[in-house]
């Protein structure tokens, strides 16, 4: 039977590493795919000049590429246009006064009755009316223009190959036009051949004035400009786009952007062995982080939190990147040229340092400036230097981050450090001051600005989401004003001071080790607070007076006192603290027992264990988890135990601790908290000689004797 359960255990176990290992890969496979992806789609660098500023450099065309030649353009459209003559129209007052005097004849004269028997008198109204329409829609050009018009698909039902002599004086209309009318008349309109000619015949014999058609002409045109299709010229690799000192011309604008996006679409994106070599560039870069982290932060690569919170970090800083670049290189406004320095790593550094810690911090500064400096279209190497001391400077001064507004306070240390860096840059040119170097300066302060912001807007959030608690959020809860501390310096003042020793015997412990010390003293302020609700059941808050567990039985005061540990959880999820609080109010009891009262149940039992529920004077648990909670059960040990020692040395405090730990260690209590047998005597040593110091004895003092008068002597 013990046996299968032991076999049982480890099933689950394998399965939970197997879980475990799965969870790593799956983290891995989106860092490596945001990667891939981040690398593969780069921004190619070209420079963009604005109009009528002075090149500073010449540049030189890199691959073979077509421009739209926009004055090549403009000169072909000019050249069509000068095809289109001016286009004439006949005066519509006279073509409507000539309508009325046919009107007339029709009504005055009968002659036409006779010349055209058959014909109806509305007949030759409608063909009055048929021929005033020709007339005012006829448009007179010359052969060119016409041609023109034809060969763009514009109509020319109505265009008349004519041109006045002068058309400031009345003209003769071409036969031809009469003729076409006629034609017209006939063949679309059912009118006899003779009614035509002669209705025809009575307009033709007046002379009509002639005047431009403005805005047929401009229609005309305008439809000739759009026909012509936008020219491209070839420009050969090698060949010098703009001289040094030339002043840039929308033409120059125009090559530059043509070359950016002909070397844009030479980079095949969508071609299968561009994207399997991003990918492999990606996997080699995600191979090496790992084995890094596997070999130097194992306690880190383990924690599937803050594996999966590193990623989140690492993804947002490629998107703020690849933001960054777009607006930087962004054609409206193109302000690569006032922010040579986009400064990114910083932020990286600040968040990773503050959440994972800084040698994360310094191995993440340094891969990433380097894919970002690659990657980016910018100058790679001074991009690569300004964050790499950006990054550094970010990471030291991050190490001893309290509060969350000295983050403007590193961001602002961080631009003073970079400062050098441009006047380098600077002398190297021979020259000393220019508006370059105060572009420069200006957009790495813009830069961190939106640093120090972003990062203290997401700490709190990232710290929500993933259950990490940085020195900010400890140090927010060591404020006294803190609603809990409060009540317990005020209801259990015996408690409160015997948090604050514990909290600096378990600091000073932590940090001899390297583990999490502002947290051991932190959270050791909340780990007994579950004692508020029956504060006068603990010895510290007593005060000499009368002991109430004289008045319970030993299970009573038992489980009065175990019942702190549950009541403290319980007040805890309440005010919404930490969960690693609440870890630590459960564990730093583990599952031991309430000793003092159990010897007492078996002695009214005569020692016979059989009669005593051992159960009942047993805390819950669980046992301490992390080296942290495992440090403060110790310090909450001894210095509770110290109290009872008449005498008080070291060599005294050394005795009891041993006595006290080995019964822990005998009865399992630190088996979960991987706490090494070095840094568990490295822990003792340092809260003996911590606690020696501090419960010292002082020398008593004489009283003072008055001297003739009684008066005292003076000092």
């Amino acid at each position: 039977m013990a046996f299968s359960n032991e076999k049982k255990i480890s099933r689950l176990r394998n399965w939970l590493t197997e879980g475990q290992r799965g969870a790593q890969l799956l983290i891995g496979f989106i860092i490596l795919f945001a990667l891939a992806v981040f690398l593969h789609f780069r921004e190619v660098r070209v420079e963009i000049l604005d109009v009528d500023t002075t090149a500073k450099n010449y540049i030189v065309a890199q691959v073979d590429f077509e421009f739209p030649d926009e004055e090549r353009t403009v000169l072909l459209k000019q050249e069509s246009i000068r095809d289109i003559g001016p286009i004439y129209r006949i005066s519509q007052r006279e073509i409507r006064q000539k309508r009325y005097d046919f009107e007339k004849l029709l009504i005055g004269d009968h002659d036409w009755r006779e010349d055209l028997p058959g014909v109806t008198f509305e007949e030759m109204y409608d063909a009055g009316d048929d021929v005033q329409n020709a007339l005012l829609q006829a448009r007179f050009a010359d052969a060119r223009t016409i041609k023109k018009m034809d060969s763009i698909g514009l109509s020319t039902a109505y265009y008349i190959s004519y041109v006045p002599a002068d058309a400031t004086k009345t003209n003769e209309l071409p036969e031809a036009f009469w003729s076409s009318i006629v034609k017209t008349l006939v063949k679309t309109k059912d009118f006899q051949k003779s009614t035509a000619i002669y209705v025809v015949n009575f307009f033709k014999k007046y002379y009509y004035g002639m005047f431009l058609a403005s805005e047929d002409q401009r229609d005309v045109r305008q439809a000739v400009e759009e026909g012509i299709p936008e020219k491209f010229t070839k420009i050969q690799a090698g060949s010098r786009i703009i001289d040094k000192g030339e002043t840039v011309t929308p033409r120059h604008v125009a090559l530059l952007q043509a070359m950016k996006k002909s070397l844009g679409e030479k980079r095949m994106l969508w071609e299968p062995l561009t994207i399997l070599g991003s990918f492999l560039f990606a996997t080699l870069i995600t191979l090496i982080g790992g084995f890094y982290f596997y070999y130097k932060e194992k306690e880190f690569f383990r924690s599937i939190k803050k594996l999966s919170l590193y990623a989140v970090i690492i993804i947002t800083t490629l998107i703020l990147a690849k933001i960054t670049e777009y607006f930087l290189l962004s054609e409206n406004n193109n302000l690569m040229d006032s922010a040579m320095y986009p400064l990114i790593i910083p932020f990286t550094a600040i968040l990773i340092c503050s959440l994972l810690g800084s040698n994360i911090a310094i191995f993440t500064t340094c891969f990433l400036s380097v894919i970002l400096g690659l990657t980016l279209a910018v100058d790679h190497s001074r991009f690569l230097i300004v964050n790499l001391v950006g990054g550094f400077v970010a990471i030291l001064a991050s190490r001893q981050l309290k509060k969350r507004k000295e983050v403007f306070v590193i961001c602002g240390k961080v631009w003073v450090c970079i400062i050098p860096i441009f006047f380098v840059y600077s002398f190297a040119q021979n020259t000393f001051w220019n508006f370059s170097l105060i572009s420069d300066l200006t957009s790495t302060f813009t830069f961190l600005l939106i640093t120090a912001i972003l990062v203290v807007g997401l700490l709190p959030i990232l710290e929500s989401i993933f259950h990490i608690m940085t020195d900010i959020t400890l140090m927010e809860y060591m404020d006294p004003s803190n609603e809990l501390l409060r009540r317990l310096s005020i209801e259990a003042p015996g408690t409160y001071q015997h948090c604050l020793v514990v909290g600096s015997l378990a600091e000073s412990a932590a940090q001899a080790i390297g583990a999490n010390g502002l947290f051991c003293r932190v959270s050791t302020l909340y780990h007994d607070i579950g004692k508020l609700f029956n504060p006068h059941y603990f010895t510290e808050n007593q005060m000499g007076g009368f002991n109430i567990h004289q008045l319970l039985t030993p299970i009573e005061s038992a489980q009065v006192i175990i019942a702190h540990v549950v009541e403290g959880e319980m007040l805890a999820r309440k005010h919404g603290l930490p969960k690693t609080f609440i870890d630590v109010i459960r564990e730093h009891h583990g599952t031991t027992l309430v000793y003092y009262f159990y010897r007492k149940q078996l002695q009214q039992m005569d020692e016979d264990e059989t009669k005593v529920d051992k159960s009942q004077f047993q805390y819950p648990g669980p046992k301490p988890k992390s080296r942290e909670s495992a440090i403060i059960m110790i310090a909450d040990t001894i210095e509770a135990a110290s109290r009872s020692l008449e005498e008080v040395s070291e060599e005294a405090i050394m005795k009891l601790v041993n006595r006290l730990l080995k019964d822990k260690m005998e009865d399992g209590q630190f088996q979960e908290c991987k706490l090494t047998f070095e840094e568990f005597e490295t822990v003792k040593t340092v809260i003996v000689k911590t606690l020696a110091v501090t419960r010292h004895l002082r020398v008593k003092y004489p009283e003072k004797k008055s001297q003739g008068n009684g008066s005292t002597p003076p000092l």
